[in-house]
């Protein structure tokens, strides 16, 4: 089977009051249940717990973005890994919650452990569904965003695949909204899109296209085929699958 990891941001998985939208949270399973019955492992990589952990909660009091982090990613990693599991057992699919940290990617023990853990979660039919541990990664322990997160699991898992989903197709070589921008489609190991990358980050989430491009670089070198896409279009992995000459993406080949 070809494994593939998908990571899906959370300016994908929110709306505009920054709540989690479950329409889309229930489509992406969809496209990855379609996906695991055409001959695909997948391992996701999910944002959204802070969303789902806002719209669960009233707080009447200030707190600090550390504490607002850990309380509502505490709270909402639950609810998210409950809807999860809900959605893929109407298709008859395991999914198993993997929280992780920083540290847990350095050469030893608890590298191995992780790998082991998803090995078998596969090997047995189980879809991991991997996130940062929220409740305990501040500052400097935390991963850059999860675009840096997934692709250290594309590398751990060797997965063929590292699809990187945004809410725009994909790399453009001007802003996307200018009509005289166009989409790079390909792009080959050992190009340079800096001149192209924006530097804003996304409105829920801590990254954006430069962290996209920044981890799709770092990525491909190590022989691993990156995608950027936009995760707001109807069946867009299916139709990476089935229409990748008519879809729009940006891909970076090996």
């Amino acid at each position: 089977m070809k494994r593939i990891v998908v990571k899906v941001g959370s300016n994908v998985l929110t709306r505009k009051d920054g709540k989690l939208d479950r329409t889309r949270v229930s489509a992406i399973v969809d496209q990855i249940a379609w996906l695991r019955n055409n001959g695909y492992e997948v391992i996701l990589v999910s944002s959204g717990a802070m969303a789902s952990g806002r719209g669960e909660l009233k707080v009447d009091h200030d707190l600090d973005s550390v504490e607002q982090r850990q309380l509502f990613s505490a709270l909402g990693q639950a609810k998210l890994i409950g809807l999860y599991y809900d959605l893929f057992r109407e298709y008859g699919m395991h999914v198993g919650q993997v929280l992780t940290m920083k540290e847990n990617f350095q050469p030893g023990e608890q590298y191995e452990n992780q790998k082991a853990c998803m090995t078998v979660m596969l090997e047995n039919d189980v879809i991991p569904i991997v996130n940062e541990n929220d409740t305990v990664s501040v500052t400097e322990l935390m991963f850059t965003d999860n675009d840096e997160l997934s692709g250290l699991i594309a590398r751990m898992m060797q997965a063929e695949t590292l699809v990187l989903l945004s809410n725009i197709d994909g790399i453009y070589t001007g802003n996307p909204d200018d009509p005289k921008s166009k989409l790079i489609g390909h792009v080959a190991p050992g190009t340079d899109l800096s001149q192209y990358i924006q530097p804003e980050k996304s409105a829920f989430g801590r990254g954006g296209m430069h962290s996209k491009y920044t981890t799709a670089s770092k990525i491909q070198s190590a022989g691993i085929q990156v995608i950027i896409a936009n995760g707001e279009r109807d069946n867009i992995l299916i139709d990476l699958v089935v229409n990748p000459n008519t879809t729009p993406h940006t891909e970076f080949n090996v």
